[in-house]
């Protein structure tokens, strides 16, 4: 008999370049840092060792470059305990690598090269077929190519979430109606639905009607230090607001991986309580994300169970 599988992610898996300066660059301007680091990173990779910090069985489905960086994320995977079975290292490709910049009010911005990330395809999914049949929750993103993903949330018959990053200004419909959760960051959110920003708890509400009315079947809409809001289509005006732990804000020290996090989290306790309500998974997820942010890098950062 098969082993149970919590989580399975299908995504990315990306070398992070970190910087830390005093405040962010402005266009055209050159800025003095003091710290550089490397990291492990991949909004997939990220969200998958997040869950299985936590406790959950994982496995990860992943592209990697026929290089050191990729040799090195390997190991790193396996320290982690999850199941790389289906995460490959494909000659002549390059492992995705993202620049991060970060402030030191903990803010940031970064570029990705998803390099061998690209590679990722529906293959991939019919191969992972019996990961696809044990697993509890799939988790995808959209760092690695849109028809991978959809065929993916075709396959998969638990509970799948969807966090839609990099936002696309026109997603495809079904990307909104084929997950069972849909989750996005308020920046992410306005994009999809057309805003220029979310920037209220009611502004945030009227977003989460309107990802429904697109065909999503429940979103979540997280709102950094405030916490969260969701609504599910069976009642689309219920919205309801989950508020983050508080972190004193001398306690900030890198968001890069909050949001990384908090999926990870949602996904582990969605797996491993099933019975508990939604909200109550969020504020799991929201209690792990705000324990992340006081920790510098994205994989660092994260809490152990």
């Amino acid at each position: 008999m098969s082993e149970p599988l919590d989580v399975l992610v299908f995504g990315s898996a990306i070398i992070d370049f970190i910087c830390y300066a005093p405040r962010l660059p402005k266009p055209g301007e050159t800025l003095h840092g003091h710290k550089f680091q490397t990291g492990f990173g991949g909004k997939g990779a990220n969200q998958c060792v997040a869950a299985a910090r936590l406790g959950s069985k994982t496995a990860l489905i992943a592209k990697l470059g026929a290089d050191s960086f990729g040799t090195n994320y390997m190991n790193q995977l396996r320290a982690e305990h999850i199941n790389v079975e289906h995460v490959q290292q494909i000659a002549g490709q390059t492992t995705g690598v993202a620049q991060i910049a970060v402030s030191a009010g903990g803010e940031n911005n970064i570029i990705i090269v998803v390099g061998a990330n690209n590679l990722l395809s529906a293959n991939d999914v019919a191969s992972a077929s019996q990961l696809f049949a044990q697993a509890k929750v799939l988790v995808c993103q959209l760092e690695t190519p849109i028809e991978a993903t959809l065929c993916a949330l075709r396959e998969f018959r638990g509970i799948s979430i969807l966090n839609a990053a990099p936002a696309l200004a026109h997603l495809p419909v079904d990307l909104l109606r084929l997950p069972t959760i849909l989750c996005v960051n308020e920046t992410e959110a306005a994009l999809i639905i057309g805003v220029k920003s979310i920037k209220s708890i009611n502004e945030a509400n009227a977003a989460l009607k309107c990802l429904i009315e697109l065909g999503a079947n429940t979103v979540i809409i997280t709102l950094g230090k405030l916490g969260a809001v969701c609504a599910s289509k069976a009642d689309p005006m219920a919205y309801e607001l989950v508020p983050a732990p508080i972190v004193p804000s001398d306690l900030v020290v890198d968001t890069t991986g909050a949001g990384d996090a908090f999926i990870g989290a949602l996904a582990h306790n969605l797996a491993r309580y099933p019975a508990k309500k939604l909200s109550a998974h969020i504020l799991a997820a929201c209690t792990v994300a705000s324990k992340s942010v006081q920790l510098p890098g994205t994989q660092s950062s994260f809490p152990y169970d």
